[in-house]
């Protein structure tokens, strides 16, 4: 960061536990992916290669190879677990993020008939090798919508038991699902509810949009974790980290 007389809330350097900024690829071009990452790649703690698309994309390795020169940390997303899991191929799930030089994998449930206790399941499997990122809400607004704050909390308990490192408050990359209702909207009762009865530290909330990163950074603070963000959204979020940007100039002073 350029060096300034202003006082600004101290992040804490990489790696870190908190104030996370997890970067979601939805299959950008690579040498745009790799701008990023050399440019701003200070600023963000991981990548995340959306739902199926790393079984797509032609140059993965280049971006992979980017991300590890700049040591940055990337998981697959989790609609790729879940695809493995559905057809029966966990092993060849661990495997293949095995071969890429994965540190982190994704472990949900959003989509597929898989209940909380055989999630937890398999996050046991997979804790002793990666860094397990789990993810509790539904891709479905109305499922998701149906599922009350306890079930939540409960799900969220389950998943850290079983060694998740951090769970992850769904959103969507549309941010209309999970923690938000079909039109966009927080479901903010559920995350005070989730805040008051968790804390936020083993929390990251995806906030694909301005609006839901600014609520999030003006409720819990500067190093709340954040994750579905944009790549051209990581110098905006850090400038409502810092105090920055309007939102939350006022709040770190």
């Amino acid at each position: 960061m350029t060096t300034t007389s202003l006082q600004l809330p101290e992040r804490p350097r990489k790696p870190r536990s908190n104030g996370i900024t997890m970067v979601i690829d939805p299959g950008l071009p690579t040498s745009y992916f790799c701008d990023v990452v050399e440019s701003h790649g200070s600023l963000f703690d991981g990548v995340k290669f959306g739902w199926g698309t790393a079984l797509v994309t032609a140059d993965l390795e280049r971006k992979i190879a980017s991300l590890k020169e700049n040591r940055i940390p990337f998981c697959f997303g989790g609609t790729l677990f879940e695809k493995y899991v559905r057809q029966g191929r966990f092993d060849d799930f661990r495997r293949f993020c095995s071969l890429y030089g994965c540190e982190i994998v994704e472990v949900s449930n959003g989509t597929i008939a898989l209940s909380n206790s055989e999630k937890a399941s398999y996050i046991e499997k997979l804790a002793s090798e990666f860094t397990v990122y789990a993810e509790v809400g539904y891709k479905d607004p109305a499922r998701s919508e149906r599922l009350a704050a306890p079930g939540w909390i409960e799900f969220i308990r389950e998943d850290l038991a079983a060694g998740a490192s951090f769970v992850i408050a769904e959103s969507r990359e549309s941010g209309r699902s999970g923690t938000c209702l079909a039109d966009g909207r927080l479901r903010v009762g559920l995350v005070e509810e989730l805040i008051s009865s968790l804390g936020p530290d083993r929390l990251l909330f995806e906030a694909p949009t301005a609006g839901l990163q600014a609520y999030f950074v003006g409720r819990v603070g500067a190093e709340v974790n954040l994750g579905n963000i944009a790549a051209r959204d990581v110098v905006s979020l850090e400038t409502l980290r810092l105090g920055l940007r309007s939102e939350t100039l006022e709040q770190f002073d």
